[in-house]
């Protein structure tokens, strides 16, 4: 039976977002690595000098490419789920550290009820080819933070694939433009009562290039993130809208 041929039998579409900077060399594997399926891949291009954005046409002609005009991972995400149409929202780095084919697990997790599929790499049979040491203390410091302050039980923090249901978006209030963005989406997901699962992952290790990561200045802005969220005052939680409607205010 075909599937895809029968509208009452597809599964959800999925948008796969992409914020990418000077990953050209990645990108073919990258983007070769995606399930045939998805609805659309969204790659997010932020002022590349490499030609991202060719390559990524070249591979993919189907993708749509989004210009960044702002800064920064979560202005890029924020972006990419301002337009992506899917469903489903895949974030999903564009260095080759993701695996591609776990695209699945993420989605069966939130079709069997979650409202966000957390990525974890200390959890099942995830792990990671590419975390320092020093990076796996700060992580395990800065999660252990978060359960505490915010009675989580998250066994990873800061990694950057996750898929969440388009609809549970505006409840999440999500307004970070940096590399905080991930805590910040965890954070802000069980404030507002979201049903979140992990889902076992492997990061593998970057194809090509140099990462932008610093453990110390990284871990103190996430630090100074989870604070600010703990004192914070809590925020009505908004109707369900469109995901157009998270990037109005970034222009």
């Amino acid at each position: 039976m075909d599937l895809a041929a029968d509208p009452q039998l597809r599964g959800p579409s999925v948008s796969v977002v992409i914020p990418a900077r000077d990953e050209a060399a990645n990108l073919p594997a990258v983007l070769a690595s995606l399930p045939d399926d998805v609805f659309e891949i969204v790659l997010v291009d932020g002022a590349s000098t490499d030609g991202t954005a060719e390559v990524a046409r070249q591979c993919r002609p189907d993708i749509r490419v989004i210009e960044q005009v702002g800064r920064g991972k979560g202005d890029a995400l924020l972006r990419g789920f301002a337009a992506a149409r899917g469903d489903i929202i895949v974030m999903f780095d564009g260095d080759g550290s993701a695996k591609g084919d776990e695209i699945p697990r993420f989605v069966s997790a939130l079709q069997e009820g979650a409202d966000l599929a957390k990525g974890s790499r200390f959890t099942g049979d995830g792990g990671s080819a590419d975390i320092t040491l020093l990076r796996r203390l700060g992580n395990k410091f800065l999660r252990g933070t978060v359960n505490l302050l915010f009675d989580t039980s998250y066994t990873d923090l800061c990694y950057g694939f996750n898929a969440v249901w388009a609809r549970c978006l505006p409840s999440l209030r999500l307004d970070c433009i940096g590399f905080e963005f991930e805590t910040l989406l965890n954070i802000r997901a069980a404030r507002a009562g979201l049903e979140v699962r992990e889902v076992p992952s492997y990061e593998e290790r970057r194809l090509h290039g140099a990462s932008n990561l610093n453990a110390v200045r990284d871990g103190i802005k996430i630090l100074r993130l989870i604070l600010r969220e703990r004192f914070a005052r809590a925020q009505p939680v908004v109707s369900q809208s469109a995901p157009g409607d998270l990037a109005s205010g970034l222009d």
